[in-house]
């Protein structure tokens, strides 16, 4: 077979920036591009090749002994560790998170945030959760953590003077989501943020629908940065994978922890989300504008009582979301005005185009009526002002077709509600 390289040499990636590189003067746009591609390959290939490997060698038991010194993207080890494809994903998602030094892989969303907040909490701890946070996030909280010793408490992320009376001397993290998962509130996560660390603790946040290129949660004020790759950096509804980039303080106590977890990523899924990275920018930008055109649309329907965009002017916390986000994505959701839900569901079952499903940030078009009593401690539903008939809602994902034809799509649902 002939001798291998040194353990240090011929990874296939070259010196990897952990910081994407030299990029000051690209845009985040151009980053989505440029990133990830440092290593060896640049030069002959556009994409990183997808190493299938579980078993690195080494050239001699001194390599052998030399490779245990060193934990890092870029040098070869075990499979777990990753190799190319995986460090060349997580240089690129590095680059485009302002504040990073470094990304770390988990094979989901959910599993981001799980392995994040197990990172940082210990035993006897107090995580706080903002309560318009991610189903999964609330149960994890109220599920695993709770048996690990880890108290929680639900918060209301709109009510600073109670969000910072919340607060005890073991309170060790918060969890936040912009916007809200489901009813689209957007929080002051600078604020928020800064509060968390005037009293000591972490603060993670759920970034995944408008991800670094809309928000940079770092360059906010958090400490952790959590996005859900299988949305829109894969793009094509056929990955799972998430993600988690933080500064200095925290990146190497979450690779430590996924590693002892034992959370590693298929190199086939990682090229997928590497492949769908280079597209992001201009399918957020399409999904956006059709978003809006809807969302417009739908406010002029006598049907709906509420539209929840952030994206929207006039909406609630619009200002907030102009202010902090350099851009926005296609999720957003209305709510029926004074029908049941059978109404609802003759809506839904009629639409064509959209699709019926959980995720988001695919190419095509979802529809998804949701309940919002059941995954709410703190914030009230109907919300203040509103009319008690006004609960049932739908959260609609645009994707990539023409916004006239899923208007017509919607229309054909509005007619198809009332004549049940």
């Amino acid at each position: 077979m002939g001798r291998r390289p040194d353990h240090a040499q011929g990874t296939g990636i070259g010196t990897l920036s952990m910081a994407g590189g030299d990029d000051s003067k690209q845009t985040p746009a151009t980053r989505l591009v440029t990133g990830g591609r440092s290593g060896d390959f640049a030069e002959s290939v556009v994409n990183p090749p997808v190493w299938r490997a579980s078993t690195h060698l080494y050239a001699n038991v001194a390599a052998l002994r030399e490779g245990v010194k060193t934990n890092e993207d870029g040098r070869f080890f075990y499979g777990r560790r990753g190799s190319p494809t995986q460090w060349s994903l997580c240089e690129a998602l590095t680059g485009i998170e302002p504040g990073a030094v470094g990304t770390v892989l988990y094979p989901s969303g959910l599993a981001a945030i799980v392995g994040s907040l197990m990172a940082v909490l210990r035993s006897g701890d107090v995580l706080l959760v903002a309560d318009n946070t991610y189903d999964p996030t609330r149960n994890t909280a109220m599920g695993i953590l709770k048996r690990f010793g880890i108290e929680h408490r639900f918060f209301d992320p709109l009510d600073l003077v109670a969000y910072d009376a919340a607060f005890c001397d073991r309170t060790r993290a918060v969890m936040l989501e912009v916007p809200g998962s489901l009813t689209m509130e957007v929080c002051d996560i600078p604020t928020l943020a800064r509060i968390a660390r005037d009293k000591g603790a972490v603060s993670l946040v759920d970034n995944t629908w408008a991800t670094s290129l809309g928000f940079p949660a770092l360059e906010r004020g958090c400490d952790i940065a959590i996005t859900a790759l299988t949305k829109h950096v894969g793009g094509h509804s056929d990955l799972m994978l998430g993600a988690a980039s933080a500064g200095e303080r925290w990146y190497r106590p979450l690779r430590m922890g996924a590693q002892q977890l034992g959370h590693v990523v298929s190199p086939d899924d990682a090229a997928l989300a590497l492949r769908g990275l280079r597209t992001m920018a201009v399918r957020l930008e399409r999904e956006t504008a059709s978003a809006l055109a809807i969302a417009e649309w739908l406010c002029r329907r006598e049907e709906v009582a509420h539209v929840l965009c952030p994206m929207l002017p006039g909406s609630p916390g619009h200002d907030l979301w102009q202010r902090d986000f350099t851009g926005g994505c296609g999720l957003f959701s209305f709510v029926l005005k004074g029908r049941d839900d059978a109404a609802r569901c003759r809506l839904v079952d009629a639409l064509e185009l959209f699709g019926i499903g959980y995720s988001w940030g695919g190419f095509e078009s979802l529809a998804l009526p949701f309940d919002v009593e059941p995954v709410r401690s703190r914030m009230a539903w109907p919300k203040a002002g509103w009319g008690v008939e006004d609960r049932y809602a739908i959260r609609l994902s645009i994707g990539l077709e023409d916004a006239k034809d899923l208007i017509a799509d919607l229309e054909r649902g509005f007619d198809a509600m009332d004549k049940g």
